[in-house]
């Protein structure tokens, strides 16, 4: 049996994240049978942006609610920061990111290399890397590709897939993790 913490996992942070994982996959059902409700459940995001010079650590989940406001400074952090286009970024999309950040049982910030992107953008990048998908989720809202220093991609990777809720893609190559909300699949190496 592997040791867990040799994986960037521990039993605590996984126990820790589970609550969270489950309302990312179920999130109707949160409401419904108030499972997380007066437990204290919260959710917060830290991220810089090596781009900008930004940096975001905030909670932006209470007791099974959004925060509204909160969800609004996400949403300028992840803006596509070549065109300063935002758009509304889907919450199970910070969720997942939010969940496996909380698996990994690290204190450092995610570095956001992409969030939205405009079409344009995404144009752009297309032309220039055949890694860049034609209808990606990046122009919805729904992707973020994410790195950390004191993670490997196969411990981001595997931390994303565990939440069972979205795309999670390897790139190690460029040393960063492709987290969305789209369909559960995994790709990269």
């Amino acid at each position: 049996m592997a040791d867990n913490n040799t994986l960037g996992i521990t039993r605590r942070g996984l126990l820790g994240a589970f609550a969270a994982t489950l309302v990312v996959a179920a999130p109707t059902y949160s409401n419904a049978f108030g499972l997380l409700k007066g437990a204290g459940d919260i959710r917060r995001v830290r991220m810089y942006s090596g781009r900008t010079g930004e940096s975001i650590d905030t909670i932006y989940w209470i007791e099974g609610e959004y925060i509204p406001e909160v969800l609004k400074e996400i949403n300028h952090f992840m803006r596509d920061w070549r065109s300063d286009e935002t758009v509304k970024m889907d919450a199970r999309t910070v969720d997942i990111m939010a969940a496996a950040h909380r698996l990994m049982d690290v204190s450092e910030p995610y570095m956001l290399l992409s969030g939205y992107r405009s079409p344009g953008t995404n144009a752009m990048l297309r032309s220039k890397s055949r890694g860049v998908a034609k209808n990606s989720l990046h122009m919805k809202g729904q992707a973020a590709d994410l790195r950390l220093k004191s993670r490997s991609v196969g411990q981001m990777a595997k931390a994303a897939a565990a939440c069972a809720s979205g795309g999670v893609g390897r790139y190690s190559r460029s040393n960063f993790v492709h987290m969305d909300c789209g369909p559960v699949r995994s790709w990269g190496g």
